[in-house]
């Protein structure tokens, strides 16, 4: 290849500031077609500060929120309204926050109360309405485990083995069974199916030995890939009683699925190229592999084995007219043939070597190619950091391009033939030491329980910056919280890698908490194996960068249309008024020409239900609204951090359960906190029976085994909040209401329509009148199958005792309305040790120390930061993550000794 000096590429790129004619510069089009697609889809991220990685049901996980727009990470003032999910395990959202953001922040919490949630795999999933123009892939999406102890009489340790039987596939689990104390559950009955996208896949019965183990083994007989499944069983303790436990089935084989990336795309015959693999089981996770390339004779020409989670890489040259296959050896001896990817008899190859950390190599190579103008760009964030118009056949070309004029982040290098069409694209990371450099000291390095410290906190891009940062900061005491850094939460590898990336990245931390030469390999090799989400390069080229259906949200809007007879009423009269506690709010507005109205810039926390009522401008009310809200509500696609999922929520945590129960214990003892679970019966204390409108109960209104009031109902926030505990002969899972006598899952009816799974968290207790409860056959049987497993039937208020309500049909021209509001996030608490207090007594078994989620540093002087420690001794652990107003984002982790 005949190439002009590598510094012509250098003047190229210089240039670009210049600015090129359109008609004339490829490169300039590609620049302009990469500023108008920022321009117009600015892309933001979000990462949420957790203050510890594990949490049992009883315990808050406190957040807070960095929202950044661009390729600087500049705090984001596109976006006011900030969404954050609690996801369980069946993927339903368990709880929904919304965030207020002050240029960018925010914080919250999401208190894990016993009575609404079971242990398991969670997700915590935050998104702005903006983001969703570009897909989850950039949503902040952690699996997070949550134990429970409380309400929960069995512990599960579960063991998945593999096996094959006359070709056809078996799923072997061991189960023990265990109390809280660790007694086993010896000779109990057990019954058990296996079950994934809502079909059974096997079903049986079984008995625990006397360890309380019990040995599972069933044939999956699945026609396509297993995406999410569990293994339920329910086995019988003490009086008959019967408990439900739900393990995670995250595979149902031993399989590893091995792929090959050759690095610049694909294979050219007589040309050496660097191909990466990466062996996957069916659990996600990565798996050790080694083996061997042959050609078609049985010649070796290139050994490998995996690094580090299954991927590795090797060399080789292919030659022209052969074919290729790895023989994988995998960890239980068993082998298998895979083909590698055909070579092209002619085309390019790129590589590049990023192992020196002050410049970066590339190199391309070419075979039996015409002679053409070629262009190299490489892009990182949608900026063009470097280009060049290499030109010739048959020969190398070779640039080194500092890292000074790199970003820290993922960085593609893309090279197109002249006519704008991509040919061969490599990623590579760059790591840099333009990180927000955050100290944390404190005036000793250990310290008594109890005792007051008083941390001083920096955070500076360099010594001689005066930028201002904002950081937040947990301590937690890792005598009950191990942590595993490789999979810690960590703002870098969020901001900087996953949030850029495609799938799953296992254990990401790795690569950022203790940099070396190894951690910079393994990362290159990752580069090779995992797929880029920023854009597709044709969309770009086109000009085609896609509708934009989301709009920013800046402050909570009630939108929607005024039609009659499907046509709009222009200059319609809307108001929206709320009467919640006999305070009377109410504002009004006026369609546009086409029926459009919007009530801007409400402020309320919470939820209130609200009332939209809308007339023609004569006054008729015969009108229809429709709302914008919730017509398109995200949803909740499978989770795509499978391996990050616990099979053993139990076992794994029994150690941080136990002290978590007994600092629980502790604070209902002195009355710092409150069961919602702990009644198993109602008693009547009154023989006057409540009043019953307007129920539609077959049996007659109030004939039931139960009934609660409105009175009853005051207290709580959610529907299914306020039944927990307190309806005889009900259990609550994942707020599914189920019969204590039969375990199956009760019929809901509100206003006599029968109600889906949601319904106890969609009625507002606002709404409801009365709730009768139907559980004896006597109350049932009129019901026939519907009242198989009992009911519950909700009435909800008319007019003489409320809002009439929407189930039942509302008014000519009126609609109702619930709108989440901004959720307002408690300040936590700290004990002051050196003020006296009525509970000094109180153990202190804290292991979220402290959290404090708005610290300022104005880049002048040091913050102090003051709390008390608590009565764990060991090792406390401070962790600091922020950013700057540069951009600049930070991480810093802190010891000290408590005795």
């Amino acid at each position: 290849m005949k190439i002009k000096p590598v510094i012509l590429s250098l003047l190229v790129t210089c240039s670009l500031c210049f600015g090129f004619a359109l008609d004339d510069d490829p490169i300039a089009k590609i620049i302009q077609n990469l500023e108008e697609w920022l321009e117009k889809r600015p892309q933001e991220k979000v990462y949420l500060h957790l203050d510890k990685p594990y949490y049992a049901v009883g315990d808050t996980l406190w957040y807070k929120a960095y929202v950044t727009v661009g390729e600087e990470h500049r705090l984001s003032a596109l976006s006011g309204i900030l969404n954050v999910e609690l996801i369980n395990d069946k993927d339903s959202v368990r709880r929904r926050e919304r965030i207020s953001l002050n240029s960018g922040l925010g914080w919250g919490e999401f208190v894990l109360s016993d009575s609404l949630l079971e242990s398991g795999s969670y997700r915590i999933r935050a998104y702005t309405n903006w983001m969703r123009n570009a897909g989850e892939s950039y949503f902040f999406d952690k699996t997070i485990t949550i134990g429970n102890a409380m309400s929960n009489k069995v512990f599960t340790n579960t063991t998945y083995s593999y096996s094959t039987t006359s070709g056809q596939q078996r799923v072997n689990a061991v189960i023990n069974y265990r109390e809280f104390d660790g007694s086993p559950f010896a000779n109990r009955e057990v019954a058990y199916r296996a079950e994934a996208g809502g079909r059974v896949l096997a079903k049986g019965k079984g008995t625990t030995d006397g360890e309380g183990n019990l040995k599972i083994s069933f044939e999956p007989k699945l026609t396509g890939p297993l995406k999410a499944g569990n293994l339920v069983t329910t086995i019988t303790i003490d009086n008959k009683e019967k408990i439900t436990k739900s393990i995670p089935l995250k595979a149902v084989s031993d399989a590893v699925d091995v792929q090959f990336f050759p690095e610049s795309g694909y294979l050219v015959s007589s040309l050496t190229s660097k191909v990466a693999f990466k062996a996957t089981g069916a659990d996600g996770l990565g798996k050790d592999v080694k083996g061997v390339v042959k050609d078609a004779q049985g010649n070796t020409v290139a050994n490998f084995a995996a690094e580090r989670l299954g991927m590795g890489a090797f060399t080789f040259t292919p030659a022209a007219g052969k074919t290729y296959k790895a023989t994988i050896t995998f960890a239980d001896g068993s082998t298998k043939d895979v083909p590698l990817p055909d070579a092209r008899p002619s085309g390019y190859v790129l590589s590049i070597n990023n192992s020196n950390p002050a410049v970066l190599v590339f190199k391309i190579t070419s075979a039996r190619v015409t002679e053409q103008n070629l262009i190299f760009i490489v892009q990182s964030g949608g900026k063009v950091r470097y280009a060049a118009k290499p030109k010739g056949a048959d020969t190398a070309f070779t640039a080194v391009i500092p890292k000074t004029r790199l970003t820290s982040g993922i960085t593609q290098f893309t090279l197109f033939s002249g006519t704008g069409e991509p040919l061969n694209e490599r990623l590579a990371f760059i790591q840099k030491a333009d990180d927000l450099k955050i100290k944390v000291t404190s005036s000793k390095e250990a310290y008594a329980t109890r005792e007051k410290i008083t941390l001083n906190i920096d955070g500076r891009f360099s010594a001689d910056s005066a930028g201002v940062s904002n950081l937040s900061m947990s301590v937690i005491d890792e005598s009950k919280v191990k942590v595993d850094e490789d999979e810690e939460n960590s703002i870098f590898a969020n901001m900087l890698l996953t949030s850029d990336l495609k799938g799953y990245v296992e254990k990401p931390n790795y690569y950022f908490h203790d940099v070396s030469d190894k951690t910079r390999a393994d990362l290159d090799l990752l580069m090779l194996t995992q797929g880029y989400s920023r854009f597709e390069w044709k969309q770009i080229l086109a000009g085609n960068y896609g509708p934009m259906i989301y709009k920013p949200e800046q402050t909570i809007d009630v939108a929607g249309t005024v039609t009659q007879s499907k046509k709009p009423v222009a200059g319609a009269k809307v108001m929206l008024f709320n009467n919640t506690g006999g305070r009377l709010f109410m504002i009004d507005t006026v369609a546009d020409a086409n029926g459009r109205f919007m009530f801007k810039g409400l402020v309320f926390t919470d939820s209130l239900k609200f009332m939209v009522q809308a007339r023609t401008p004569k006054g008729k009310k015969y009108v229809d609204v429709a709302l914008d809200e919730n017509a398109t509500r995200q949803g909740v696609t499978i989770n795509k951090n499978k391996g990050d999922v616990s099979i053993n929520n139990d076992g794994d945590m029994m150690g941080y359960l136990r002290q978590s129960t007994a600092y629980f214990n502790e604070k209902v003892k002195y009355g710092m906190a409150t069961r919602n679970n702990m009644l198993a019966e109602v008693k009547i204390t009154s023989r006057k029976e409540p009043v019953v409108k307007h129920s539609s109960n077959l049996n007659g209104a109030g004939n039931a085994d139960q009934v609660l009031t409105a009175k009853d109902l005051q207290a709580c926030s959610t529907l299914e909040q306020c039944l927990q505990g307190r309806l005889v002969g009900v259990m609550f899972r994942n707020g599914i209401p189920y019969s204590t006598r039969g375990d199956g899952q009760m019929t809901v009816l509100v206003d006599g329509m029968e109600q889906g799974e949601d319904a106890l968290r969609n009625v507002t207790p606002f709404d409801v009148e009365t709730i009768e409860v139907l559980r004896s056959g006597s109350k049932t049987a009129i019901y026939g199958f519907r009242g198989g497993n009992g009911l519950i039937l909700i009435t909800t208020k008319r007019g003489d005792g409320g809002i009439k309500s929407s189930y039942v049909g509302n008014p000519p021209g009126v609609i109702m309305y619930t709108p989440l509001g901004y959720y307002v996030a408690r300040t936590f608490y700290s004990p002051r040790y050196d003020v006296p207090s009525k509970n000094s007594s109180m153990a202190d078994m804290r292991s979220t120390v402290y959290w404090n989620p708005n610290i300022y540093c104005d880049g002048k002087k040091t913050t102090e930061v003051s709390y008390f420690n608590a009565d764990g001794k060991g090792t406390y652990r401070v962790m600091v993550e922020g950013i700057d107003d540069a951009g600049h984002i930070g991480r810093q982790v802190y010891l000290y000794k408590v005795q």
